[in-house]
């Protein structure tokens, strides 16, 4: 065991069917009393339940070696952390560090959640969980941290998700989980600062990227800030890069770029309702190529999904007082983007009837609608029907310019507009299903 290097095997972890989880975190424990280093991870299979790491730390995860983790609810201590927004007690993550600094997971090794039962228990009601479901990855109020090369396979719930962290940088990660595993986000930052994520493949059951500012039940509100997204590819899951709906603590200076989403459901999707409050500001996305979604541009204050949202207050469309619960959509800016096969509509933009989404420009975007489209919900909220091939839905808008915007095969107008104010379409094309020749909208 050379100096500031610390494996696992000379600790007494070995491969098998036995967990390792005392001896990886006395490799853990030694490096941090020694003021710090690398624990390595070599090739080969290590069974493991919850590992905690502390400042100053790398886990380094050698070609070939597999974190294999334990599925038994016994194996997982029980914290206070957030879950979708909740400050609760849930499982620790299967690697997880609170108030730490200095700490990074890496190297080209596979961290397998072992998601199958988890995900079993919770599609059976939950009854069988005494608590929220662990996470992959998880930090909770930590500082200068780096998740790199990895792949992250079978997550229980979310895959990677830091907590009111600072200075975060994801690069280089292939994110794996079935496309029909509940609640399997690929990389969720919440209430975040200075979080760079980059080069990512990830595959998923639910959003791939969803950036969050905690919920109405956080007494604390947090914002989540200063957020790059850049270079990442998106497979399956319910959304290419998602903000909100747990955005209280505001979401604000985010760019998101040169970015491929496939069959992401929906594709840049903004959501929130009343009785959240936040604000969403100075978004930026831009060179963005989409295929095979249902919709590729939701601005929706009316989700109805999740606790309360069947109540009158969050489905009414009558203006209602605007207080702090009122969340606010403003300067969101869309450049540079093509989606191919949509399914339902081009694009949805629904404000609040008193409190309009303001301040939004859509430059140099081109969407053909799928020729033979399957019928699909373009946004979640009450009364929503299904619909296939139309054009942008706007209602409760203003300030918005479209500019060199060109839809094709769609049915219906390009641009439905009601209840809205300073809509300006400029230089735009579309051309109806069936038609041969696009006309100046």
């Amino acid at each position: 065991m050379s100096e500031k290097r610390y494996y696992i095997t000379d600790f007494g972890a070995a491969e098998g069917t036995e967990s390792n989880t005392i001896a990886i975190q006395k490799a853990i424990d030694a490096a941090y009393k020694n003021g710090g280093g690398e624990v390595v991870v070599p090739a080969g299979v290590f069974v493991t339940g919850a590992l905690f790491l502390k400042d100053n730390l790398s886990l380094h995860l050698a070609p070939g070696a597999v974190l294999k983790f334990s599925d038994d609810q016994k194996d997982y201590p029980v914290v206070v952390s957030r879950w979708e927004g909740v400050q609760q007690k849930v499982y620790a993550s299967c690697i997880y560090a609170e108030n730490a600094e200095n700490i990074s997971v890496t190297g080209f090794g596979i961290l397998d959640g072992s998601g199958s039962l988890w995900w079993d228990l919770f599609r059976n009601n939950r009854k069988d969980l005494a608590y929220p479901r662990p996470k992959l990855i998880s930090f909770h109020q930590c500082r200068r941290i780096t998740i790199r090369d990895i792949q992250l396979v079978n997550s229980p719930s979310w895959t990677v998700n830091p907590i009111l962290c600072e200075d975060v940088t994801i690069d280089n990660l292939s994110i794996l989980n079935p496309a029909d595993s509940p609640n399997t986000d690929g990389i969720d930052p919440d209430s975040c600062k200075n979080v760079h994520i980059s080069n990512c493949h990830i595959d998923v059951g639910d959003d791939c990227i969803a950036i969050k500012a905690g919920t109405e039940e956080t007494a604390e509100r947090i914002s989540c800030e200063n957020i790059t997204i850049i270079n990442c590819t998106m497979v399956h899951g319910h959304g290419g890069v998602v903000l909100g709906s747990e955005m209280s603590g505001d979401i604000r200076n985010v760019t998101i770029s040169n970015c491929v989403f496939q069959g992401t459901d929906r594709g840049i999707r903004l959501k929130s309702r009343r009785g959240r409050g936040g604000i969403v500001e100075d978004i930026r996305i831009s060179n963005i190529v989409m295929k095979d979604v249902v919709c590729p541009f939701i601005i929706n204050l009316y989700y109805y999904w999740g606790p309360k949202g069947e109540q009158k207050l969050v489905w009414t469309k009558e203006p209602q007082p605007v207080t702090k619960a009122t969340p606010c959509f403003r300067r969101i800016h869309f450049m540079n983007i093509t989606a191919e096969n949509v399914q339902a509509a081009a694009g949805f933009i629904y404000g609040l009837a008193e409190q309009y989404a303001e301040g939004i420009t859509f430059d140099n975007v081109r969407i053909s609608m799928a020729e033979e489209a399957v019928e699909g919900e373009p946004a979640m909220m009450m009364g929503m029907k299904k619909m296939k091939n139309q054009g942008f839905l706007i209602q409760f808008a203003e300030n918005v310019l479209f500019e060199r915007v060109t839809i094709e095969n769609h049915e219906g107008s390009a641009f439905q507009i009601l209840e809205s104010k300073e809509i300006e379409l400029c230089h735009c094309r579309s051309k109806k299903l069936g038609e041969t020749i696009f006309q100046a909208v």
